[in-house]
């Protein structure tokens, strides 16, 4: 019986969001509103697709964030020495121009500058790209990868945005702080 309960159990599939996010620009206000609603909505994995700026607030996103942080890092990343950090956060992985995940049988790639973003997705492997460095939310399709920017979560030059990517359906949602 005990043996019955758990196969019925294990058989659920519950969908699985992941936050898309990227140029934090070190606003940490938003950064908050952004981590609350992750935690609201029991979000544990982020991806961020560069310019979080600096030191301080990369180690204050993995402290106030209890899942997984993958980071490409950006141009802005790179201008402030980011890079040349040994980055030691337990739950952060860095991938210095890109990076390449599978969650959910959905290849995802995620980078910081468009020309590269088109250039994943052109290779025709992955489900998504997310990127950013625009600060402008986009979405296009390239053959049959969904090429996604979730915008300027920092809220520099445009409205403060994020999405949200639903891995069972495979829909994407901006946010909008």
């Amino acid at each position: 019986m005990d043996f019955l309960i758990f196969y019925i159990i294990s058989g659920l599939k519950i969908n699985m969001f992941i936050g898309i996010i990227s140029d934090t620009h070190d606003n940490l206000l938003r950064v908050d509103k952004m981590l609350l609603f992750m935690k609201e909505k029991k979000i544990d994995t982020i991806i961020h697709c560069g310019d979080v700026t600096n030191m301080e607030t990369l180690k204050y996103l993995s402290k106030n964030f209890k899942g997984k942080i993958y980071l490409s890092l950006g141009n802005v990343d790179e201008m402030y020495g980011l890079f040349k950090k040994n980055i030691n956060l337990k739950n952060v992985i860095v991938y210095e121009k890109s990076g390449e995940l599978k969650i959910d049988n959905l290849n995802i790639a995620f980078c910081h500058f468009p020309w590269l973003a088109k250039t994943l997705a052109k290779n025709n492997i992955f489900d998504f790209v997310f990127y950013g460095h625009t600060h402008e939310p986009w979405e296009e399709t390239i053959n049959t990868t969904k090429l996604i920017n979730p915008g300027t979560l920092a809220g520099m030059f445009n409205k403060s945005t994020f999405a949200i990517l639903n891995t069972e359906n495979k829909n994407i949602e901006l946010k909008i702080l």
